[in-house]
């Protein structure tokens, strides 16, 4: 395990509770683009410092569409975060997807309309590469440790990512199928993107709770349904999370971690001001 590593985890609100944590505290963190979903936690796990936010706020008061997903990943690199690792709930799309299967997923489509999706705006542009949206590396590790948590685990999968907060009608369900589609939620995008702009190593652990609307001979997706695999799954996602932090890889080679270093394009004399006051966290290491 690389020194100094923190693992920054979103997910719900409860996710942090795991046994053996210690020096526990709560931080409230301003960004530049705002206040984060809540505040973040930061404890200890053996030689790791956690890092835990519950992106939809504690008590889910935030609709997927009203998460500053910019402020979020911005306050966890602001607090020293060098891997980040998702949490996330979806439907199946996939007879062999079975509800309470964890999916380690590689690939997203990302359908969102209504939410800012970069950091590089007002003065400043950036084009990163964004082929190969996860960290290989992180995300082998994160499969790894679902496996030894005991969850039935699925390695790599494409996730279509849709605004909500509604669920998707019979042809939408359909259609993603028909893509390749492999999960469907609502919170994967711009997460993901952020946090290649941000070169932070990224892996998204689904947790799959039903099978949307698109199975013949199962109920249609509802909240109590979604619920329930999620409270039945909750000790095998703390327990995951353990697992990585005792395991986190050295991604120093990450196709993330220095994912600006060509990907800048404004010329220096160009930028605002108040832009590189705005992203210095981000950028000033590249434009000094």
């Amino acid at each position: 395990m690389p020194p100094d590593a923190t693992l920054a985890v979103f997910g719900g609100s409860g996710l942090y509770e795991i046994d053996g944590l210690s020096h526990v505290e709560e931080l409230r963190v301003e960004t530049p683009f705002g206040p984060p979903s809540d505040v973040v936690v930061r404890g200890r796990l053996g030689a790791t410092t956690l890092l835990f936010l519950p992106r939809h706020g504690r008590g889910h008061r935030l609709a997927p569409h009203e998460i500053n997903f910019r402020a979020n990943v911005c306050a966890v690199k602001m607090l020293g975060a060098t891997h980040l690792v998702s949490m996330s709930a979806v439907g199946s799309m996939r007879e062999a997807i079975v509800p309470g299967d964890f999916v380690v997923v590689d690939q997203f489509i990302d359908l969102t309309r209504r939410r800012v999706s970069t950091f590089f705006d007002q003065g400043l542009v950036a084009h990163v590469g964004f082929a190969d949206p996860v960290c290989d590396r992180l995300s082998a590790a994160a499969a790894d440790a679902a496996v030894k948590a005991g969850a039935r685990v699925h390695e790599g999968g494409t996730y279509v990512c849709i605004d909500g907060p509604q669920f998707s009608t019979r042809a939408e369900s359909s259609l993603y199928r028909s893509w390749g589609a492999s999960v469907i939620g609502m919170t994967a995008m711009p997460e993901a993107k952020l946090a290649r702009e941000a070169e932070l190593p990224y892996a998204l652990v689904a947790l799959a709770t039903d099978y949307d609307c698109w199975h013949a001979s199962e109920a249609d997706v509802t909240v109590q349904a979604v619920l329930a695999v999620l409270q039945a799954n909750v000790r095998a996602a703390r327990r995951t999370v353990v697992e990585l932090a005792a395991a986190l890889p050295d991604v120093a080679e990450s196709r993330a971690s220095r994912a600006l270093e060509s990907a800048l394009i404004t010329s220096r004399e160009a930028i605002p001001p108040s832009a590189l006051a705005r992203l210095d966290w981000l950028v000033g290491k590249y434009l000094c």
